[in-house]
């Protein structure tokens, strides 16, 4: 399928006077950042505020309740994040047509959420959101694939997920050593349970 493809079938999604939700999922490094973007963008051309790309990693906990739980080696993990959150998130942005609805961003350089970062304005009629765990079944996270009309999930050669990680986390601080023992680590054991959910897509999309 051909990225024309996938914009033809992401503007088809929404209904006449409406709104659609599209999820993007994937393990991490799997490209589903770069589509999300580049199909907001396109969409975008004709009519700026069309499509809106809201992350779910504005939902991360803050690192100062990660270690309040103990879980700040794990981060990225299902339980570091505010699943209910993101669910009731999408639920608004599904029925609140007539007002902005602001969605947390995250900042890749300070690894943190930011609230109220990503507008959504009433003009949207596509939302694009993509994440690691938008096809877990388990607990708040099975709120999520209910509330989006898709979910396409993005895949690419391990070896080359595993490349882009690595230089992802070292682009944002981290030594060659301590980027390589996360992404085998931490990154790995989420990336295997991505894996597990991608049989619960509507698509699959090799990724380049």
């Amino acid at each position: 399928m051909t990225f024309d493809d996938l914009l033809a079938r992401a503007a088809a999604l929404v209904p006449p006077g409406g709104r659609a939700l599209l999820g993007i999922a994937g393990s991490p490094g799997s490209g589903k950042t770069t589509l999300a973007e580049r199909l907001v963008r396109e969409l975008n051309a004709g009519a700026d505020g069309w499509a809106a790309h809201v992350p779910m990693d504005g939902f991360h906990l803050a690192d100062a309740e990660l270690d309040r739980l103990g879980r700040r080696d794990r981060k990225g993990a299902p339980d570091t994040f505010d699943a209910a959150g993101y669910a009731a998130l999408l639920r608004r942005l599904r029925q609140e047509r007539d007002t902005v609805v602001y969605a947390p961003g995250f900042e890749r350089v300070l690894e943190q959420p930011i609230a109220g970062a990503v507008p959504v304005p009433p003009a949207a009629r596509l939302v694009v959101t993509e994440g690691n765990y938008l096809l877990l079944r388990e607990g708040s996270w099975a709120r999520v694939r209910p509330a989006l009309d898709e979910v396409w999930f993005c895949e690419q050669p391990e070896q080359e997920r595993v490349r882009r990680l690595v230089a992802r986390h070292e682009e944002f601080g981290k030594e060659h050593e301590a980027a390589v023992a996360w992404v085998l680590g931490t990154d790995q054991r989420n990336a295997d349970l991505v894996a597990a959910t991608r049989d619960r897509a509507d698509l699959v999309v090799a990724t380049p």
